[in-house]
């Protein structure tokens, strides 16, 4: 009746977390879990997962001797038949559940570790000027998985490194020509961009034309706009916004 929608209008109106008003978010407590750890021996890569993304799922071996006990017994027990028949319906289903957690750590190792045997070079110094130009189609196409799954993998997953930890997106990145040709990583531009107007006088800093000219200079191949788009995308202001008096 008209009472129990009054109810359900005052219910929706409430907020199911009340607590949550009087608590701060402290970002010291909040940290990323990754999915996966880099560890270089001399060298050497190796990489891991998680233990959460690994976790050891068998069936209980009581519940296989249950059902060994039950189809020793009276063929004919109509209850002890249907028993047997619904005991093994959960160890298929126990069975499929373990088959597609395993599918799903190769899916991630397999992704993993072709991102870091393309970008090993970086995994080993952790400089982000030898990372490699690199998109998704590049993956897919070595593990022969579809690229939404690389995608997906790719923006949800972090790796841990000696360098720090970092969103598996981080890697990925288009490509731009030096004069001679050779292809190298808009990161690795970008990173340039960055170190350049960390180094400026704060009296006068560079211009978008000024740093256009210095990465030319550098042999790459860029545009003043594309400088523009580089400089928005990691969040530093205009030269005049800049400039300290």
């Amino acid at each position: 009746g008209e009472g129990l929608r009054d109810v359900f209008r005052q219910i929706t109106r409430l907020n199911p977390r009340p607590g949550a008003n009087f608590s701060d978010l402290n970002k010291a407590e909040s940290y990323i879990v990754p999915d996966f750890f880099i560890t270089n021996y001399s060298g050497q890569l190796e990489l891991t997962l998680n233990s959460r993304n690994a976790p050891d799922l068998r069936i209980s071996g009581e519940f296989r001797d249950m059902l060994k006990d039950f189809e020793r017994g009276d063929k004919k027990d109509r209850k002890k038949k249907e028993a047997v028949l619904f005991m093994k319906q959960k160890i298929d289903a126990a069975k499929w559940f373990i088959e597609a957690i395993k599918q799903r750590q190769h899916t991630l190792t397999s992704v993993m570790g072709m991102i870091m045997e393309y970008q090993r070079e970086f995994f080993l110094t952790g400089d982000e000027t030898t990372l490699r130009p690199m998109i998704l189609k590049d993956i897919a196409e070595r593990t022969q998985l579809d690229i939404s799954t690389v995608s997906r993998v790719a923006n949800s997953k972090f790796v841990q490194t000696e360098f720090g930890t970092y969103r598996l997106k981080f890697f990925f990145s288009e490509s731009l020509s030096t004069d001679s040709g050779e292809e190298v990583s808009t990161r690795e531009v970008k990173k340039i961009l960055s170190d350049l107007i960390a180094d400026e006088s704060k009296r006068k800093p560079l211009s978008d034309e000024r740093i256009t000219s210095l990465l030319q200079e550098k042999g790459y191949n860029i545009a003043r706009r594309t400088v523009a788009k580089y400089r928005d995308e990691l969040g530093i202001l205009p030269s005049n916004l800049r400039k300290v008096y």
